[in-house]
């Protein structure tokens, strides 16, 4: 069954769109609009894999910092801090295990 969900402002020039879910498994479309956004350094219980789909972004994962273009994709072990600045205007698409269900409700 194809569900629709609405496009919501993650951070300053970041918006958050859920593609699918179910309780063991999200993807979700990160759009990163202008160069300089951030997805801020955080961490969370879920396995995530960052697929990238356009732009370029410089990433920290664990203390490890490194550059994505279009075509990489690597994952982020359960509560390793981590976040990315965006180089070049672009579009990360992130899997998670279990469902991120923080996604799922409106922002405060």
């Amino acid at each position: 069954m194809i569900k629709k969900f609405p496009e919501v402002q993650a951070d300053a020039g970041v918006k958050r769109q859920v593609l699918s879910d179910s309780p063991e498994l999200m993807v979700v479309a990160f759009r990163f609009q202008t160069e300089g956004a951030e997805g801020k350094l955080h961490s969370h219980p879920h396995v995530q894999s960052t697929y990238v789909e356009s732009g370029r972004f410089s990433f920290t994962v664990a203390g490890d910092s490194f550059e994505v273009a279009p075509g990489d994709s690597f994952v982020i072990p359960s509560n390793a801090a981590h976040g990315c600045l965006c180089l070049e205007p672009g579009t990360l698409i992130d899997t998670f295990t279990p469902r991120r269900d923080d996604f799922l409700t409106p922002n405060p």
